[in-house]
């Protein structure tokens, strides 16, 4: 009997070629695109999720009341990792990390590199988290401040095949480190602050400090929340206890105006990845998106095969005749046309594998990730059960139930019909394949120009032909130098150095005081250190006061923006009384505000002082005729002072188009599977159109040797299609429209959604929709009638 029901499938398939071809093909395209969103949505479900200790292990996080709002940071100081796990028994352990931003010189005997992803991070690091050491001793893995930990990767790279244990590598022509254990490279599904392939004790950050500033240095310094901090906590620990005691002890190591209104949170390590540090949504919504799109998706291909197999269903209705009259019951029939449903879902599940082998490495490439598709995997196979199981369900049972139901002695009597109630459930599923298709294009449209408006949009600084690179190694004691040694060429318009990229400022400090200050008035400034030419070199406009005049009286002089003018409530700031860092000084100049962080946050508080200790950046302003000239006259001033550093530089609009990078990358996407559903919709709509003009093929004839035009033949048979889609339209409008409003609900500057974007995307998708059933429409029209009534 299967044998019978296999023969019969490709019998029916064979006589059909283009339904076949539509019904596999949409199937097919529809299941790889549902699928590959799915194992993006499980890639990003997936990472840091191989840590054992995951449940316990967590973020702390700095929350601040200003003005009657919270703002809440991923980083915290150092003292408050050491102080939590000395004071509070809940506490296992703490782990604090920071990125070594400068890029670092590796010297190995004759083998000489730069590197730059180093991490500082606390012993735990190695037992607390799953990154296992295959050589060293876990417990201890840096013997004293000069140890070094490397990844496979960069153990070979300079040991090649040699046990890398005791070797002693020297880090930027200083400092000799000693290679105490090795670990497995870092796995793509770790978040991207634990993506290292070297690590330093975090003592080594102490080094750093000036004893005459901070006499206790990193371990005194309550003030600089800069590092990323991690607590692994002992099991049924409560966190919000021992939040509530971190802040206490912090209040009462740095009792000030500032901490009092001050708590800290704690982040799991399970949200890390996809929420913001104070728990709010961020990737999430992303995944959330990705998710409904897979399903969309693969609704649509669902809703396809449904529309064909039940248009299709007279073809058929004999041979069920025939079939129950020689004593075939309805259940019986039932698993036959549910068996060929299951069949012809292998045969576009098998195609749909070919499609993702095929197209994973240019899928990774979009989506930049490192996502395989193993067969064997126990996810993949889940992912791949359930979607099969799901489509097939949704899909199958519905015709195998129409098709099992018809009646023999009716067929027999040529009086069976499948119109009515059947014909009204195919336009229900295409109205709701053109709501879904057409609410994708309007999300599309609206996604696109928001990106557009925030590339666009005026700054507040001119981010075009800068160029930007590290200060590193004995450039520091010859800045004037270099600065005359740039401005002497005549591609160059101007130089100037900075503490960080103005594009992304990524330090703050609470610690401010200043004349007429308010007993309550708190708040975090931004903070960015900077010569005088930096701001005529940004286009940074100042409306009041003055700025710096590169000499040592700058170090009391500050220049704050309009927006923390306003959060200190002072009238006639220029000349008052301003202290940074318990630094005194005068209010100098007020700079008109300006865009430093990604649009999704509003312009907050920031401040430019003066402290060439703090200056890691050079940036040159040239010309995009010049620009290869001034990145040669910068490599070579490069070379004459760090002859054994690789050079290497960015341009200030490439880092502002990397603050957006995710949504691009999500943008385009979108595109690609919002043109999938509209391409697997117009594939249903073409053989439903093919198979209206075949059923309709002899009244095409009479009308048309009564005289009828093919303008009105073609218009007879579109009209009922064109009226879903505008159906379609009218439903889609509406719901595009409240969800694309959430989605730009999390930019603080956004588009307004405009009326003409739907009217755009209704005719888009009327279009689409009379080209694919005209086509049909018009072939049928220009047929021969007399070939359609001969048989009459």
């Amino acid at each position: 009997m299967l044998y019978n029901y296999i023969i019969t499938t490709f019998r029916n398939l064979s006589k059909n070629v283009v339904y076949s071809f539509l019904t596999i093909f949409g199937l097919a395209v529809g299941l790889t695109a549902g699928l590959m969103m799915l194992l993006w949505v499980q890639d990003e479900l997936s990472i840091d999720s191989f840590h054992k200790n995951t449940p316990d292990i967590y973020l702390i996080a700095a929350n601040f009341k200003i003005d009657g709002k919270t703002q809440t940071w991923g980083n915290s100081p150092a003292p408050i990792a050491s102080f939590g796990k000395r004071e509070i028994p809940e506490i296992s352990d703490a782990i604090r990390t920071t990125r070594i931003w400068n890029t670092t010189l590796f010297r190995f005997q004759e083998k000489v590199s730069t590197e730059h992803n180093g991490i500082y991070v606390d012993p735990g690091f190695f037992s607390v988290f799953d990154f296992p050491l295959i050589k060293g001793n876990a417990k201890n893995p840096f013997p004293n401040n000069r140890s070094i930990i490397l990844t496979e990767k960069i153990a070979e790279k300079y040991f090649g095949a040699d046990d890398p244990m005791g070797k002693i590598i020297q880090v930027n022509d200083k400092d000799n480190y000693v290679v105490s254990g090795v670990i497995d490279n870092i796995p793509a599904t770790a978040s991207q602050s634990f993506r290292g392939e070297w690590f330093m004790p975090f003592i080594v950050v102490d080094e750093r400090y000036d004893r005459k500033y901070e006499p206790n240095g990193m371990e005194g310094d309550w003030g600089n929340y800069n590092y990323i901090t991690w607590f692994y906590l002992k099991s049924g620990s409560s966190p919000e206890k021992v939040a509530q005691k971190l802040t206490k002890i912090h209040q009462k190591n740095q009792p000030n105006a500032f901490t009092s209104n001050m708590h800290y949170s704690f982040l799991p390590l399970s949200k890390f990845h996809l929420y913001n540090a104070d728990g709010t949504e961020a990737g999430i919504q992303s995944v959330r998106i990705f998710t409904i799109v897979a399903i969309v998706i693969l609704l649509i291909a669902c809703i396809n095969y449904i529309n064909l197999s039940t248009a299709r269903a007279t073809k058929r209705a004999k041979e069920v005749a025939v079939r129950k009259v020689i004593g075939a019951n309805t259940i019986q029939l039932f698993r036959q046309f549910l068996g060929e449903s299951a069949m012809i879902f292998v045969i576009a599940l098998f195609l749909a594998l070919v499609f993702i082998f095929l197209l994973m490495p240019v899928y990774n490439q979009i989506a930049d990730k490192q996502m395989t598709f193993n067969l064997f995997n126990p996810t993949i196979l889940l992912i791949l059960g359930v979607t099969f199981a799901a489509t097939l369900f949704v899909a199958g049972i519905y015709p195998s139930i129409l098709l099992s139901s018809f009646q023999p002695l009716q067929i027999m009597k040529g009086k069976f019909s499948v119109g009515g109630n059947n014909a009204a459930f195919r336009k229900i599923l295409v109205t709701i394949q053109f709501t879904l298709s057409i609410t994708m294009i309007i999300g599309t449209i609206i996604v696109g120009r928001q990106l557009s408006y925030i590339q666009n949009k005026e700054l507040g600084y001119n981010k075009e032909n800068i160029l930007q690179f590290s200060l590193r190694g004995e450039m520091y004691k010859h800045l004037d130098a270099i600065k005359n040694q740039l401005n002497k060429k005549p591609e160059i318009k101007k130089v100037g150095f900075a503490s960080q990229n103005i594009v992304s400022l990524g330090s703050s400090s609470g610690d401010t005081d200043w004349e007429g200050k308010e007993p309550k008035r708190e708040f975090i400034i931004n903070q960015l250190s900077g010569d005088k030419d930096l701001f005529d070199l940004l286009g940074l406009q100042l409306v009041a006061g003055e700025g710096f005049f590169n000499t040592p009286a700058d170090s009391g002089r500050y220049i704050l923006n309009e927006t923390a003018i306003k959060r200190m409530g002072i009238k006639d700031p220029i000349g008052k009384r301003f202290s940074f860092h318990e630094r005194k000084g005068i209010i100098a100049g007020i700079v008109k505000d300006f865009h430093f962080a990604s649009m999704h946050q509003k312009i907050e508080p920031v401040i430019f002082f003066y402290n060439p200790n703090w200056w890691q950046i050079g940036c040159v302003k040239t010309t995009s005729q010049d620009a290869s000239k001034t990145i040669a006259a910068v490599e070579k001033i490069w070379k004459q002072y760090n002859p054994n550093f690789e050079f290497k530089y960015t341009f200030m609009d490439e880092e502002f188009d990397q603050l957006y990078k995710t949504e691009q990358r999500i943008s385009t996407l979108f595109n690609i599977f919002a043109g999938i559903a509209i391409f697997i919709s117009c594939l249903g709509l073409f053989g439903l159109a093919t198979y209206t003009a075949e059923t309709k093929i002899k009244e095409i004839g009479i009308r048309k040797v009564l005289g009828a035009s093919v303008t009105h033949i073609v218009a007879m048979l579109s009209k009922d299609f064109i009226q879903l889609v505008v159906l379609a339209f009218v439903i889609a409008s509406p719901l595009a429209w409240y969800i694309m409003n959430q989605w730009l609900q999390d930019f603080a500057y956004r588009i307004d959604i405009q009326w003409w974007v739907f009217i755009v995307a209704g005719v888009l998708a009327l279009a689409i929709a009379l080209f694919t059933v005209s086509f049909q429409a018009i072939k049928a029209a220009l047929a021969n009638p007399v070939k359609s009534l001969r048989s009459e």
